[in-house]
Order: C-alpha cells, then structure tokens, then sequence
C-alpha cells in the first residue's frame, strides 16, 4: 500500500514516515516509478515506532530496539548487557520527566485553589 493509506491506518503524518525510513526505522519497498510501497509488516512496525515515540523515546534507541527485535544485526550478551543499560537510563529519563511533570501539576493546582477555582 502506498504512504497515504499508511498515514490514514496509523495516525502517522506522511512526513513522519519519511522521516522514520531516513533514520532507518522502516524500509518500505519500492515501485518502478519511486513509489514507497508498504507491506502489513511495515505498518506493525509503523505502530511500535508510533507507540515508542509517543511515550517519549528518542528514535535512535527504538533503531537499537527493532534491530534486536528484528534479528537484523548479530548480537552478543555483551550488546543485551548494553541494551539494557540503555533501557535503564531511558526509565530513569521518563521517571524524572515524571518528576517534573507532576510538580507542574501540583503547582497549577494550587494555584487553581487559591485562586477559588477547583
């Protein structure tokens, strides 16, 4: 399927996809004429760049994920040894985006209250 019908099944911007084949996240095939030509795997994998991104991870780590998942580069322990490093600095990172986050809620909260407006 073309990059529209991509676009409209995902939620993701044609743009966006680009993007994602730029930084080697996707590899759709391709058309005599150019023509980007999606297969369903293509969309599952559409979807976990999607979820991944829209939870806060940079794209350079989700290339590092689909590649284990995949099984496209030859892994060893000493790479999942690094794997999950990444994937322990990356929670650490979402909990203190937590942090910070739920402060800001608190502080707008309180504002509200003092101000009577609950």
């Amino acid at each position: 399927m073309k990059i529209g019908e991509v676009s409209r099944r995902t939620g993701v911007a044609a743009r966006m996809l680009r993007y994602y084949e730029e930084q080697g996240l996707l590899s759709p095939g391709r058309h005599r004429n150019g023509y980007r030509e999606y297969t369903h795997t293509d969309i599952e994998q559409v979807i976990t760049i999607r979820d991944l991104t829209s939870a806060g991870v940079p794209t350079r780590f989700i290339k590092i994920v689909l590649d284990r998942h995949t099984g496209a580069t030859i892994w060893s322990s000493t790479c999942d040894d690094i794997l999950a490093g990444m994937v322990r600095d990356q929670i650490t990172e979402l909990d203190s985006k937590i942090t910070c986050l739920t402060s800001s809620r608190e502080a707008l909260t309180r504002f509200l209250n003092d101000a009577g407006r609950t």
